[in-house]
């Protein structure tokens, strides 16, 4: 199976994984090797070209096609910043899954030294101070292209004020393999 249709696959579970929830017929698709090795996936939705729900595993600890599952049903009805998504959205809203590579610390002597080593449009980021922990996928650079915006918003994402800084702060990265309904590129 071709890296189009692995994408195609992922994107046919989350979706059939929300239709189920509203109760209708989903078709389950058969089990596939690939999906039972471990994996960590984000869904997020799409609606009218606006966000409408994102969930995700950071570290790969199921099988790809229950995480998949999970984090789809989660996306529609249980991101917080948004009501639970109701069947008529469910007819219109657009759906990307992102398969995520493990995360790699990044070693560094201050925010500036981590700035330089981010790659915009490229880099999945997860930001950890305490009990505090945010990410933004790659995806987001499409927002905050600079790093230092980057970095400010997620910062305030996990709760720290945007011009944060201890040297106890761990940052790591991550790439991502994105797959979009309607998308030629995934």
């Amino acid at each position: 199976m071709d890296e189009k249709q692995h994408g195609l696959t992922l994107l046919r579970l989350a979706r059939a994984a929300i239709a189920h929830e509203f109760g209708f017929d989903s078709h389950d698709l058969p089990r596939i090797d690939w999906l039972e090795q471990d994996g960590a996936t984000f869904v997020t939705l799409n609606l009218h070209g606006r966000l409408r729900g994102c969930i995700g595993s950071l570290e790969a600890h199921r099988a790809l096609i229950d995480d998949v599952r999970h984090n789809a049903i989660a996306a529609a009805f249980n991101d917080p910043r948004f009501p639970p998504l109701s069947r008529e959205e469910f007819a219109e809203v657009t759906i990307e899954v992102s398969l995520l590579a493990p995360p790699e610390p990044i070693r560094f002597s201050s925010e500036s030294d981590v700035l330089a080593q981010l790659h915009p449009g490229q880099d999945g980021v997860i930001l950890e101070y305490g009990h505090s922990r945010a990410t933004y996928l790659p995806q987001v650079w499409a927002q905050l292209p600079e790093p230092a915006d980057f970095i400010s918003n997620l910062k305030e994402k996990a709760g720290l004020p945007a011009d944060f800084w201890s040297d106890d702060i761990r940052i790591s990265r991550y790439s991502v393999r994105k797959y979009s309904e309607g998308a030629s590129d995934g």
